[in-house]
């Protein structure tokens, strides 16, 4: 195993923080509450290199590195002591550490600094190759909840046989046996993947996704849902059925439309939909545009993950941004950790790191007393996820 762990997160900057709220941001457990699992098998270094670069997934051109970025960056700074290396060894230096550990270990390793109480875990993509939410609840030593995909749950009732015409009836049946499972605590669309969010979000009738469910079986084979119908059905189902829905917002991979993901183009569902909570998730660049509707929206959340660990360094403006004009008890804490768990560690220390600067400063300044930033540290880094999934 190796020794050591992460130097203090606010090692550098400790002038800055006040000590009670220090102390607090060091100790305090989070709630990850969208995240996936960790790489279960070993990974060369251009794997690795691929899976901290989240807008490509070709491989890193000869001519650079992904070490050389806000992301590799913060890895050689928080990582590397985890792995007994001092604080921004060379990269060929932290790839040679990390290459005599196994998954596992290195698992083990990253996820206890994180100080993550529980993992809240989308399963949706690519699951041969991480961890299952009990592998990941095991090596971490926290439990795990799941998120129900509702594309996924889509392709799967279709690819297995179900007629369209009962298609309706066994997406209700499916949605209803998530709500009886005590380990599923939500659902999620990837309509920014998909289709994007100019669409017409109206509950379309069972005899229209009837309609949309026989054209997309006719297609054969592995089946992928970029039918406005039949997303706008998964949504509006799962909130007749009382379920938390997730919705990717704004950053991440090429093979969507970047301007297509603002949430403000959700108005029309907003509006007319069910009032389950919606968790807007990642949201960079339009962080504030989801606080906004986190503010106007009772039943709207939204959290500023992904980014946290992209930004590396300049996550500290993005986090201090996303406190703009959302209620406190609207946004949640999340690291959106895939694959390397590298990230599920850089997640929580970045945060706290940020929130310790953030809320710092307005101590500081006489913004806001002490015991009134650990409380919106506690609503943040759990309390608003405990209360939004009834964990």
């Amino acid at each position: 195993m190796p020794g050591g762990d992460v130097t203090d997160v606010f090692a550098g900057v400790a002038d800055r923080v006040p000590g009670a709220l220090a102390d607090h941001l060091r100790t305090v457990r989070l709630v990850d509450h969208h995240v996936h699992g960790a790489f279960n098998k070993p990974v060369d270094r251009a794997t690795f290199e691929a899976s901290i670069n989240e807008g490509s997934t070709d491989p890193v051109s000869d001519f650079m590195t992904m070490f050389d970025s806000p992301l590799g960056l913060a890895i050689r700074r928080w990582c590397a002591p985890v792995l007994g290396l001092p604080p921004h060894a060379p990269a060929d230096d932290y790839w040679a550490r990390r290459s005599e550990l196994g998954p596992d270990e290195l698992t083990i390793a990253m996820l206890a600094p994180a100080g993550v109480s529980r993992w809240v875990i989308d399963t949706g993509f690519k699951g041969d190759l991480l961890t299952t939410p009990d592998q990941l609840a095991e090596l971490s030593g926290s439990p795990a909840s799941e998120i129900l995909r509702l594309e996924r749950l889509t392709e799967d009732l279709l690819e297995s046989g179900t007629t369209p015409d009962d298609f309706p009836a066994a997406f209700r049946t499916a949605l209803q046996q998530a709500v009886d499972a005590p380990n599923i605590v939500g659902t999620k669309t990837i309509a920014a993947y998909r289709v994007g969010f100019d669409i017409d979000w109206s509950r379309p009738t069972d005899a229209a996704v009837v309609e949309h469910a026989r054209a997309l079986a006719a297609q054969g084979g592995a089946l992928r849902v970029d039918d406005p119908v039949l997303i706008a059905f998964g949504v509006h189902e799962a909130a007749e059925h009382g379920l938390p829905i997730q919705v990717h917002v704004g950053f991440g991979d090429r093979d969507l439309d970047l301007h297509r993901t603002d949430p403000l183009l959700l108005l029309p569902l907003l509006r007319t939909m069910a009032p389950v909570p919606v968790l807007l998730l990642h949201c960079y660049p339009f962080h504030r545009q989801a606080g906004y509707l986190a503010q106007a929206f009772d039943h709207v959340n939204f959290d500023v993950g992904l980014a946290i660990n992209y930004l590396g360094s300049r996550s500290t403006a993005l986090v201090g941004e996303a406190l703009d004009t959302a209620p406190f008890a609207k946004q949640l804490y999340s690291s959106d950790a895939f694959g390397p768990p590298e990230l599920h560690l850089l997640g929580a220390v970045l945060w706290r790191r940020a929130m310790g600067l953030v809320l710092g400063e307005w101590v500081r300044t006489g913004e806001c007393g002490e015991q009134d930033a650990i409380a919106i540290v506690d609503m943040i880094g759990a309390r608003n996820a405990a209360r939004v999934y009834s964990l």
